[in-house]
């Protein structure tokens, strides 16, 4: 069974935040970012790695290249998940992925989107895949840091 400490749903992926905050509160190691577009892009690695402490570990897998390997994943492995979507968590769910919480950080504004926290938009879509996720057994947090008091996503919704 790989050791998820935490799975995020942040647009942004890898930055600041992720890099330092959630790292550091979690105690991970590797930070694996589940997106099908990053891993066939070489500079935003690049930029995502630069972030991140030497001593952490990243992969930058396709969303189908996870549910294939996670499960080999070595026990020493403190593995912190990052997407972009929701929909994306729940491709991962639904591939087997042993996913039991999320933290929603970021999904930036846009026209077509109800904003339902200071830095979370939700399309009708979203909604539908959280409340899926929800009767999933998936636990779901929305907070930006480790360090706010966390709030269920369907609370807002």
């Amino acid at each position: 069974m790989p050791n998820i400490l935490l799975t995020r749903i942040d647009n942004r992926l890898i930055h600041g935040q992720v890099g330092v905050t959630w790292l550091n509160h979690l105690g991970a190691n590797l930070v694996l970012v589940a997106n099908d577009e990053v891993a066939e892009d070489e500079v935003r690695q690049n930029l995502m790695d630069m972030v991140l402490p030497e001593s952490t570990e990243t992969r930058f897998f396709t969303l189908q290249r996870t549910i294939d390997v996670i499960h080999n994943a070595a026990d020493r492995q403190k593995i912190f998940l990052v997407v972009e979507t929701p929909q994306d968590v729940l491709t991962l769910v639904k591939g087997g992925v042993p996913i039991k919480e999320v933290n929603i950080g970021n999904m930036h504004y846009e026209e077509g989107k109800e904003q339902i926290s200071t830095t979370v938009s939700v399309t009708e879509d979203d909604k539908k895949v959280f409340k899926e996720l929800n009767k999933l057994g998936v636990k779901l947090d929305l907070r930006r840091v480790p360090d706010e008091k966390g709030q269920n996503i369907l609370d807002l919704l």
